[in-house]
C-alpha cells in the first residue's frame, strides 16, 4: 500500500484527488494540509511515503515546505503539483529534492503513474513537464529573456537575490544592515511591479527573466 499525503490550500483539490485515489486499492490518503507550516507539523507524525506538494501557497510556499520535508525525512517521495509552467521553476522544484512534476490538468493515469514511479525511487515529470525541459535544454534556457516588467532599484536586487538564497526576511534585514519593515516594503514593492501574487510567484519571475542578475 502506498501512504499519500496531500498538501494544496484549495480543500476542493484535496476532495478531489482523495475521491479520484479512494478508485485504486493499493493506495491510500492517510492525510491533508492546506498550508506549508500544517505540513511541517503534521507530516513527521504519519507514516507518509509519497507527498503531492502544491508549489503556490500562501505562507510558506511549495519550495521552502519541500527543502525543509526532506531535511526531516530524506526518505520521502515529494512530487510538486502546479498550474505553472516555467522551466525555471520545475527545475528549482527538483533541485530542491522533489522526485516528480505534475501539473494540474494532467489526467488521471499520469497522476497515478506518477504515484507509483516515485514510490520506487524513479524520477517522475508528465509529459508536458517533460518537454518543457526538453525545450529549455535544447534552446539554451540559461539565456535571458527580455523582462516585460518595470525595472527593479538597486536595493531592490539587493533583496531579491538574498530571497532567491533562501534568507529570511530577518537575516536579510541584519545582512544588509535595514529594518524588518524596511525588508517587507521592498518584497510587496517587487510583487506589485512584477505581478505576483506571493513569493513563490516572485521567485518564479526573478528566475525565469534572471532579474537577479
Amino acid at each position: 500500500m502506498i501512504q499519500v499525503f496531500i498538501v494544496d490550500d484549495h480543500k476542493m483539490v484535496i476532495e478531489g484527488l482523495e475521491l479520484l485515489f479512494r478508485e485504486h486499492d493499493h493506495i491510500s490518503v492517510i492525510g491533508s494540509a492546506t498550508g506549508g507550516e500544517e505540513a511541517l507539523e503534521m507530516i513527521p507524525k504519519t507514516s507518509a511515503q509519497v507527498v503531492l506538494l502544491d508549489i503556490n501557497m500562501p505562507g510558506l510556499n511549495g519550495m521552502e515546505t519541500c527543502k525543509q520535508l526532506l531535511v526531516k525525512n530524506p526518505e520521502l517521495k515529494i512530487i510538486a503539483l502546479s498550474m505553472h509552467k516555467e522551466s525555471s521553476l520545475i527545475k528549482m522544484m527538483l533541485s530542491r529534492g522533489a522526485k516528480g512534476y505534475v501539473l494540474k490538468n494532467a489526467g488521471q493515469e499520469e497522476l497515478i503513474q506518477a504515484v507509483e514511479t516515485v514510490h520506487q525511487g524513479k524520477m517522475y515529470l508528465d509529459k508536458a513537464v517533460n518537454d518543457i525541459v526538453v525545450k529549455s535544454i535544447a534552446s539554451g534556457g540559461g539565456q535571458k529573456k527580455t523582462s516585460p516588467f518595470p525595472s527593479i532599484s538597486r536595493r531592490e536586487k539587493e533583496v531579491l537575490k538574498l530571497i532567491l538564497e533562501e534568507y529570511t526576511t530577518q537575516e536579510i534585514a541584519e545582512k544588509l544592515f535595514i529594518s524588518f519593515g524596511t525588508v517587507e516594503t521592498h518584497r510587496r514593492n517587487m510583487m506589485s511591479k512584477l505581478g505576483a501574487k506571493n513569493t513563490a510567484g516572485l521567485v518564479r519571475i526573478a528566475l525565469e527573466y534572471q532579474l537577479d542578475q
